[in-house]
């Protein structure tokens, strides 16, 4: 059976990743993965489910005996790793990347169609 003080404090780590990694402070620990939500991997939120589903149970005195301990503690481990491994700094640069990316392909597009256009009409 696990602790009342271990899952405590596994919430709090979690809360305090996702807090760093994804700006999201304030409501409860599923609300904080909601708001998390595409930005993890479909692996990870299957795992922050599970997670989520024995702090339910854990909060029933009868249901906390079904949880299972050491899967609880492998999803948990996995979850944390993952999200200590994610670096804020280089998803907010890749989104930059990104969005500049885009808006030069739109640019290189906008003059094609422009040079196309002025050849069609014999301005050129």
């Amino acid at each position: 059976m696990i602790e009342q003080k271990e899952l405590n404090r596994m919430t709090q780590e979690l809360e305090t990743l996702l807090a760093e990694k994804f700006g999201a402070r304030k409501g409860p620990l599923a609300k904080r993965f909601r708001r998390a939500g595409r930005r993890l991997p479909s692996g990870m939120q299957v795992r922050a489910d599970e997670v989520l589903k024995a702090l339910e149970q854990a909060s029933h005195p009868k249901l906390i005996r079904m949880i299972d301990p050491d899967h609880l503690r492998r999803r948990y481990d996995e979850l944390r790793a993952h999200l200590r491994s994610i670096d804020p700094a280089d998803r907010r640069k890749g989104f930059a990347l990104g969005v500049l990316g885009g808006l030069a392909f739109n640019i290189l597009l906008l003059t094609a169609l422009a040079v196309l256009f002025v050849r069609w009409r014999g301005l050129l």
